[in-house]
């Protein structure tokens, strides 16, 4: 299991239930990178708290988020500003980074949150630090996370809550076939290799 779904879920015992980002229920999270595993998961942890979720993903996704929990989808390269008012999320959950990264802290509230699990599109990023001070920021990397946290993940599973979001299972003879679904980004979700018994 990945970071990102490790970030949103609990990693105190329950009657405390907190995690990194605090997601909560009737708030706004913008999760970038939606449509692969960890975004997809990270739709479902953020539902399960009773968020609200804009998902941003590669055209011809919609459905499939939506299924998943999304309730607004936003077309990668598409400007946010043009599908969310500024200042209107209160969790940013990434996975993205790269040159939209002002773009996502605009969108966040006073006070919001940003939390980040990869850089898909970019490991430097530019950040005008009065945007962080001004508006009263909390950015989080996530990393790493307590064992119970992948135990609470496992029992969600088990009981149906999430589900992991397969795009295609592939034997393994046919590796480089499934690498090429992978790199055109076609595909939303894991790709599952089998291996002969």
């Amino acid at each position: 299991m990945s970071n990102w779904p490790r970030c949103l879920a609990p990693i105190r015992p329950p009657k405390a239930w907190r995690h990194r980002a605090r997601v909560g229920k009737g708030e706004h999270v913008l999760i970038t990178g939606a449509s692969g595993g960890v975004g997809s998961a990270a739709i479902q942890l953020a539902r399960r708290r009773g968020a609200r979720v804009s998902a941003v993903a590669g055209k011809g996704k919609e459905t499939q988020l939506q299924a998943l929990g999304a309730d607004h989808v936003i077309p990668r390269g598409d400007r946010l500003a043009d599908h969310i008012e500024p200042q209107s999320v209160d969790v940013v959950l990434d996975v993205v980074a790269g040159p939209t990264f002002p773009e996502l802290l605009q969108v966040l509230k006073r006070g919001g949150r940003y939390a980040v699990a990869g850089a898909i599109a970019g490991p430097i990023v530019e950040l005008d630090v009065r945007t962080l001070y001004l508006k009263d920021l909390t950015l989080f990397g996530c990393t790493f996370q307590e064992d119970e946290v992948f135990e609470n993940l496992i029992s969600y599973i088990e009981r149906g809550e999430i589900r992991p979001n397969v795009a295609g299972t592939w034997p393994l003879e046919q590796i480089v076939d499934a690498q090429k679904e992978f790199l055109s980004k076609n595909a939303g979700g894991k790709l599952v290799l089998t291996i002969p018994q």
